[in-house]
């Protein structure tokens, strides 16, 4: 019989085992890659720690060291101070994650319930509320990623492997300082591979030196308190040298008929670049807002150009990356501003833009949906999603570079449009059937003039909405199945 004359229940079954094939067909002959371990084991681990125990730096907390000795090595955390990327981000890559619309939304709805606490943080350390709020965003998406890694299990594993053996054993030191003084919870105690945590990510030895109770509680919490965490990072960028009631710096356009050279620390008086035609990106003179600044060229002369002073200096000194201070710098503008329009006045030297979290999820979906099984779709590009761009791109017999960009967004979403509809279709009856038997179960008699409409799960698609997609995803699969006999 004709497809849209199948029972609902039918044609759901039919739709999903297309979607199955399709999915299995692409990801056919995709082989995982497994990376490489460091080749340390427990053993050596339990001697390193045997002999730090009798080294000196350790004797003030010899009692915390013993009770919490870490019996296991955390080879991921090896994996990560080893790893050498093999993909270099561009400036426009790098930003594009770190502020996108969704960043700068959740900044300003921040910058709101905050408002408070941020007031009488900027009124005490003379840090701008929206440059702190910029590292917080920047470093925990807003205390919403703190990490995952046990700081002392970490700490103690770089410690006595890899490099930077001595720097690791002072944080090694300092964690457990603080521990030892009850600031943070050993629960509590969680942050990124190389020991930095709380909301703003702090490294241990920086929280002993600079950290802030700011909520009166007596203890320095950047874990659980906001208050704690943003006076904090103030702190920070006042001993750094930030500099109060002044801007970070601003974007500006460069004259065309003069060379320039990228070195924001060779700084100079404002008036010097006027006199050499630099203006504000709408051709207005350059305000006197700021007494010397360098010139910030992150991608060279046809890219966006920045004149920046002390205060992204300090940015810098939080992370030592420029492109990270600008992040920062960008981020804090325009969550001030209340501009969800991330893009720079002047466009970057690229036909292939960085992704923001929203597409680079959508990427990761697209290839789920294709069968490349990827896991958690999170929006981070990491080492497993530039694998597996990289496997599509040798499938359909595109160049392998595994970027996350925007011309990969493009190929994916056109060739998943058809299977994203087919999966909101499913998504749409498993909810609408979930509510269906949930009503039921509320009540064991109906009328039976209530039970057509109640029962018609054959009424939650049109007919000739589910025909069409059945056609496209029967397409779909045409074209998986000659992918997959080009690849063999």
């Amino acid at each position: 019989m004709p497809l849209y004359t199948l029972p609902t229940i039918s044609r759901l079954s039919l739709a999903l085992s297309l979607l199955a094939v399709t999915s299995s067909t692409y990801a056919a002959n995709t082989n995982s890659i497994t990376p490489i371990r460091p080749a340390v084991d427990n053993q050596q681990l339990t001697a390193c720690l045997d002999n730090l125990a009798q080294k000196g730096v350790f004797a003030s907390v010899k009692d915390i060291f013993a009770r919490n000795r870490p019996t296991e090595v955390d080879s991921s955390v090896l994996e990560a101070l080893n790893y050498q990327p093999e993909f270099s981000k561009e400036p426009w890559d790098y930003l594009a994650s770190l502020v996108d619309k969704e960043r700068v939304v959740d900044g300003i709805a921040a910058s709101e319930h905050y408002a408070d606490v941020l007031a009488k943080i900027e009124a005490h350390y003379g840090v701008s509320r929206y440059d702190v709020l910029g590292v917080w965003g920047v470093e925990s998406d807003f205390g919403t990623t703190l990490g995952k890694k046990d700081v002392i299990n970490s700490l103690a594993t770089l410690s006595c492997f890899g490099r930077r053996q001595s720097y690791f054993r002072g944080e090694y030191v300092s964690a457990l300082k603080i521990l030892k003084q009850g600031d943070i919870t050993k629960s509590d105690f969680k942050g990124s591979w190389a020991g930095a945590f709380g909301q703003t990510q702090f490294m241990p030895s920086t929280f002993l030196q600079l950290a802030q109770d700011f909520d009166g509680d007596n203890r320095r919490d950047l874990v659980n308190s906001q208050a704690d965490a943003l006076a904090s990072t103030a702190n920070f960028l006042k001993s750094s040298g930030y500099q109060s009631n002044q801007p970070w710096g601003y974007e500006v356009r460069l004259p065309s008929d003069t060379n320039f050279s990228n070195n924001r620390k060779n700084k100079k008086s404002v008036s010097h670049w006027k006199n050499i035609g630099i203006t504000l990106p709408d051709g207005s003179a350059l305000p006197d807002t700021l007494s010397s600044v360098g010139l910030f060229l992150p991608a060279g002369k046809q890219g966006p150009a920045f004149l920046v002073g002390r205060n992204f200096d300090a940015f810098y000194a939080y992370n030592a990356s420029e492109n990270y201070a600008l992040a920062i710098a960008h981020l804090s503008q325009r969550i001030e501003q209340k501009n969800t329009d991330v893009n720079f006045a002047n466009a970057w030297p690229t036909d292939d833009l960085g992704l923001s979290r929203k597409e680079s999820r959508e990427v990761q979906e697209s290839l789920n949906l294709l069968g490349y099984n990827i896991g958690e779709v999170d929006g981070i590009i990491g080492d497993k999603t530039r694998q597996t761009i990289q496997k599509y791109q040798v499938d359909i017999g595109i160049k392998a570079d595994g970027k996350a960009g925007k011309k990969i967004y493009q190929r994916l979403m056109a060739s998943t449009s058809k299977l994203r509809e087919a999966a909101k279709v499913q998504a749409k009856i498993n909810a609408e059937t979930k509510t269906a038997v949930n009503s039921n179960s509320q009540s064991t008699t109906q009328k039976p003039s209530d039970t057509k409409s109640s029962y018609g799960l054959s009424n939650l698609l049109e007919n000739k909405t589910l025909l069409s997609i059945l056609i496209s995803l029967l397409i779909a699969l045409s074209v998986a199945i000659f992918i997959n006999r080009k690849r063999q």
